[in-house]
């Protein structure tokens, strides 16, 4: 092995060994730094920012508290169990099932024995759910009759109350009178009126399906106090001469159908009836007698 080779690297000068010295010396002060200087910056925080802190923390904590409560469970009718509060309650699907299948014949249980012997449930079961079993106070269970009991519509008839319910015109109601329809709050008769603006006025009580956030349950509610007394003093829309920006505006129109309507003007002549309006692309036929009475088709 030719030693005197590798000799030469070795050999350094008076600079280089300088260069080398002050090198290590640089590596030995940063690693000295490292270990010893203390990097890390710390934030200053406002007192509102510390404040808002503690109090997010607070929060939190409530938070978690509220949800590992356990949550409160409300009486129910067992005749009308759905499959998920079965299934919560530890229900299996054929015992779900066989409830159903009962359901189905028209038939319902009196008492939780009745719902037992129905759904064969065990009764460590059962004693966990009849305390949540809530019955119709007419609903009477007596030995020697059927189990199986079948509700007559008489029953029904013979505990409902006959009151007198006054009818007001929909036209002349305020949010007031509106709001006294159970299920009518602030923003739905505010609805109510805004749309009845809009229009003129309402001709049928089918308009109120086109108000958002009303259920089927209010509506039958609301169908039952108030109706369409006369109809309205409407502005009617021209639909002859009506521009395509005035006929876009009118409600019950879009633009594109608006379009539609300048278009078969043009090639066809003037519009006649709502008949002729029905056979205009896009239009809502399903609406065409409650339209028809806010058009001037002379």
């Amino acid at each position: 092995m030719n030693f005197k080779a590798f000799e030469s690297f070795l050999k350094f000068n008076k600079e280089q060994r300088f260069g080398i010295i002050a090198l290590f010396t640089i590596i030995i002060f940063l690693q000295i730094c490292y270990y010893c200087y203390d990097f890390s910056t710390t934030i200053k925080q406002s007192p509102q920012e510390l404040q808002w802190i503690a109090l997010q923390s607070t929060l939190d904590y409530e938070k978690n508290v509220t949800e590992n409560l356990p949550k409160q469970q409300y009486a129910f009718n067992p005749n009308f169990i759905s499959d998920y509060i079965g299934y919560k309650l530890g229900m299996s699907t054929q015992e779900i099932d066989r409830l159903l299948a009962f359901r189905k014949q028209n038939k319902f249980v009196n008492s939780p024995e009745e719902f037992q012997r129905v759904t064969q449930i065990s009764d460590s079961l059962l004693e966990t759910m009849s305390p949540l079993f809530k019955f119709p106070n007419w609903v009477e269970y007596k030995k020697g009759t059927s189990p199986y009991k079948e509700y007559k519509n008489q029953e029904y008839q013979a505990f409902a109350k006959k009151e007198k319910v006054s009818v007001l015109d929909i036209n002349q109601a305020d949010k007031e009178g509106l709001m006294k329809v159970y299920g009518i709050g602030d923003a739905i008769s505010t609805r109510i009126l805004k749309q009845k603006e809009t229009l003129g006025g309402f001709v049928s009580m089918e308009q109120m399906d086109e108000i958002w956030g009303l259920s089927p349950e209010v509506l039958e509610k609301l169908n039952i106090h108030f109706k369409v007394g006369t109809l309205p003093n409407i502005k009617k829309v021209d639909i002859n001469n009506a521009s395509l920006k005035e006929l876009s505006t009118f409600h019950y129109f879009r633009y594109a159908l608006a379009k539609e309507i300048v278009t078969y003007r043009s090639m066809n002549g003037n519009i006649k009836n709502i008949e002729d309006l029905t056979k205009i692309k896009g239009f809502p036929v399903d609406k065409a007698k409650i339209i028809a009475l806010y058009l001037d088709f002379k």
